[in-house]
């Protein structure tokens, strides 16, 4: 605690010192007219920044067509006018020096426009990647071949994102990355965090930004970065919305509905989505083990194939509110949930042989379960702005809740060579999790003399955790507890954090952004004993300091510099620190680690722009106490798969992304990243050394025929490469579709097919003690979509993003029942 009183009082007296050195600001006035020179009330008027046209503010113009921006820093600006039925137009570069009085602009003329244009619907046309100096962009409606697919499945062919075969999220060769949803994080990890990313429609996705190296203000959690994914939230005036219907048809058939609602009027905005999707999949995984004596020879042999069918229902919903009490504060609600039931059906068959390939028994393994995942969040949200000039004070409490059922049942049947049966062995699961998570934040940024700016922070979160693993075994014709395998574990956790970050352009070229996080980490362990086994409990409190320092240098028009450098923690999930064997098949065991320890990153990255079409990027990483699945021996045959420190990983990479203007007809954006992965340490009492790297490649292709026609072709893929003990195969993966616009823009059908050439199967092979091991997972990726769109409601100015919200990094690591 003594270390969290210090960071307060570090943060305070420096918000007290800057304070004091506040700016002489300016204001900026101006008037709207029309092409009668009559004045334009009610007009909507945006003061950008003159280097980038970013939006600082925006006003209406009195009754007078008057307008006034006050209290503005010292740089130069520009001033966006528009008004419903007359052309938009900008004013003048317009630089404000310290100490300047008032700027009078002079009237600003607005054209009418012709009322033929009434019926047309305007559809603007974003670029599918923007790269900006700390993030990459990704606009996921401007590619064809995402319409049907789900967010997992956009990110998976997103630049420098990579997803393995369990879908764990890599980003730029590491993984560790921390998931946000509108800038609240997701608080899941691993499958749990796949299967929601999973029900997840593209449909309901506007952005995607990919962050290698956050500022203090975010989390400082994820050793690799943060991905914040936007979902879609108009904010036009009047009623608006949209609908999507769509199928697709893989080895099976697949739905995905949904529909955006928005109205705003006044001081109220209204919105909600909901989206609903039915899913048949299949994943066939098929395994060879050869097991080695001490002399390299082989001892016996054991293959395995798996086919496992499931069904999924996705069911999310969206509803929130937005009311200004005044021009200076809003308040906000946000109402979010999913519901979403699976059902599995699994057949799976294992030879174990003798070192001559003959078969010594089979094992015929049956399984089922239906799973029942729910969801439910409310967030509230406030923003207080004091001034024209940057002033302002936002706060977030966020409570969420999660709970899972999942009803299993295992029948495993062994055979002699010749199908003649031996013995049955059956076992029923029922693992049900409730999960709780409460957090709290709040931000206050102060703008400073020229042009500097100070944000400060603070945010606590509480999380609880109830799993439970109860395990049932057929005796004497009644189902009894198997004490063995039943677990009952409880996991609290409690991070309290506290930041400051500092930005200034200190030259015209030059630019500096520095920040320090403090967090203070609390959590407590306890697994409940039976009448076979004890309690057992553990705890610990750890603090951290994380900087981060950026400099920019735009050189000329054409040539944008930067370097940044941050330290970061990544912290186990919290299931992956329960200690109990959890049954998967009969030769398969997961289990977690109470000793397992946070790992921290150092990341250094350069990069360079070139006229905005050609971005570098030269990145350096070094983690301690890196920890990651590993693959244990137990027994003779049976295979151990936890999560354990393996010791320092270093990687280091360089990636290029260019956009191509082609044609005028063609746009193509293509990005290529060589990543070098080296672990050294020990892993069950084993050395460990292993260093390689790998290519990734990324290309997408946008085809504008004309108005009404588009057309994508896009793929990606990936040469060799490690992650631990697993050696992974090249993968890759061509898509590719076609859209066109109906109804006079008002709505789209588009036609894309994924993977069209099967070629998603990831592949590797593990060697771990006296076991070599090879895999190869394939699964129903190959899938024609087709989708049609129609948006609705009178188009009106006033679009806008509402700001990010919620708590830190506690939502990405829950692992609920798999």
């Amino acid at each position: 605690m003594k270390k969290v009183r210090k960071g307060l009082v570090f943060i305070v007296m420096t918000l007290s010192l800057f304070t004091q050195a506040q700016t002489k600001t300016g204001s900026i006035k101006g008037s709207i007219l029309n092409a009668n020179n009559s004045s334009i009330p009610s007009a909507s008027v945006s003061l950008l920044k003159a280097k980038d046209s970013s939006v600082l503010k925006i006003s209406v113009t009195d009754k007078s067509g008057k307008f006034e921006f006050e209290n503005l820093p010292p740089q130069k600006y520009l001033i966006l006018a528009t008004s419903v039925g007359h052309s938009s137009t900008y004013s003048r570069a317009i630089e404000m020096v310290d100490g300047d009085g008032p700027i009078q602009l002079e009237p600003m003329v607005l054209i009418g426009q012709s009322k033929d244009l009434k019926e047309v619907t305007v559809v603007s046309r974003k670029p599918m990647i923007e790269q900006k100096i700390d993030r990459t962009i990704i606009n996921v409606e401007a590619a064809v071949t995402n319409t049907g697919s789900s967010a997992l499945e956009v990110l998976e062919k997103s630049p420098g994102v990579q997803v393995d075969k369990d879908g764990n999220i890599s980003l730029k060769g590491k993984q560790g990355v921390i998931i946000l949803i509108d800038g609240r994080p997701s608080y899941l990890s691993g499958p749990e965090l796949a299967n929601m990313l999973k029900g997840m429609q593209a449909s309901q996705l506007e952005q995607i930004e990919i962050m290698t190296n956050p500022p203090a203000k975010y989390d400082a959690a994820g050793n690799s970065g943060v991905i914040n994914i936007k979902t879609k939230k108009n904010k036009a005036k009047g009623f608006n919305g949209s609908i999507t219907a769509g199928a697709g048809q893989g080895v099976y058939f697949k739905t995905n509905e949904s529909l955006s609602l928005n109205y705003r009027a006044g001081k109220v905005n209204l919105f909600s989505n909901y989206s609903f999707g039915r899913y048949n999949n299949f994943q066939e995984l098929s395994i060879y083990r050869r097991y080695r004596n001490d002399d390299k020879s082989t001892r016996a042999i054991f293959e395995q194939t798996s086919l496992m069918l499931s069904s999924r229902m996705n069911n999310n919903l969206k509803i929130g509110m937005d009311y200004s009490l005044d021009k200076k504060t809003i308040l906000g609600i946000v109402v979010s949930g999913f519901y979403n039931p699976e059902a599995e059906h699994g057949n799976n068959t294992s030879y174990l042989k003798d070192p001559q390939s003959r078969v010594d028994s089979i094992v015929l393994a049956t399984s089922s379960s239906k799973e029942v995942w729910k969801n439910g969040s409310l967030n509230l949200n406030m923003r207080h702005q004091y001034d024209s000039a940057g002033r302002e004070l936002t706060a977030d409490v966020d409570i969420i809740k999660y709970n899972t059922t999942n009803d299993q049942d295992f029948m495993n049947t062994t055979f002699t060579p010749s199908w003649v049966k031996k013995y049955d062995e059956q076992l029923r699961g029922d693992l049900p999790i409730n999960i709780s998570i409460y957090s709290g934040k709040i931000d206050y940024t102060h703008p400073l003399k020229k042009g500097a700016r100070l944000e400060l922070g603070w945010k606590s979160s509480y999380v609880a955790t109830d799993s439970k693993a109860n395990y049932f075994e057929p005796v004497d014709g009644n189902w009894e507890t198997d004490y063995k395998r039943t677990n009952f574990f409880q996991y609290k956790e409690n991070i309290n954090a506290a930041y400051v970050n500092f930005n200034k352009q200190l030259t015209k070229k030059w630019g500096m952004q520095t920040g320090l996080r403090f967090e203070n980490t609390n959590y407590r362990g306890f697994q409940y004993g039976n009448i076979q086994k004890p309690d057992s409990s553990f705890n610990k409190t750890y603090n951290g300091i994380f900087p981060t320092v950026y400099f920019s240098y735009a050189a000329d028009k054409s040539n944008q510099f930067g370097i940044s450098f941050g330290r970061r923690i990544d912290r186990p999930a919290y299931q992956d620190l329960n200690p109990f064997l959890f049954f998967l098949d009969k030769y398969t065991y997961g289990q977690g680690n109470p000793y397992l320890k946070p790992q921290y990153s150092n990341n250094i990255e350069v990069s360079h722009i070139f006229k905005g079409l050609l971005t570098t990027t030269l990145n350096y990483s070094s983690t301690k106490n890196m920890f990651m699945e590993t693959f244990d021996q137990e027994g003779d045959y049976a295979t151990i798969v936890r999560r354990g420190n393996i010791g320092r990983r270093e990687n280091a990479g360089i990636a290029i992304s260019a956009q191509v203007p082609v044609a005028k007809w063609l746009n193509s954006n293509l990005y290529a990243n060589y990543n070098y992965n080296k672990f050294t340490g020990s892993l069950h009492g084993e050395m460990l050394n292993i260093e390689a790297g790998n290519l990734t490649f990324n290309m997408n292709n946008q085809f504008r025929f004309n108005k009404i026609w588009s057309a994508e072709i896009s793929g990606w893929y990936r040469t060799r490469g490690i992650e631990g003990q697993i050696d992974l195969k090249p993968m890759g993966a061509l898509s590719a579709g076609i859209s066109k616009q109906v109804f006079k823009g008002k709505g789209s059908v588009r036609l894309n097919i994924r993977d069209i050439f099967y070629t998603q199967m990831p592949k590797g092979q593990i060697n771990f003690k006296s076991t070599e091991a090879s895999f190869i997972n394939k699964r129903d990726s190959r899938v024609a979509n087709l989708t049609f769109t129609y948006r609705f409601g009178k188009p009106l100015n006033g679009n806008g993003q509402r700001k990010k919200t919620g708590a830190s990094d506690e939502q990405n690591r829950v692992k609920s029942g798999e």
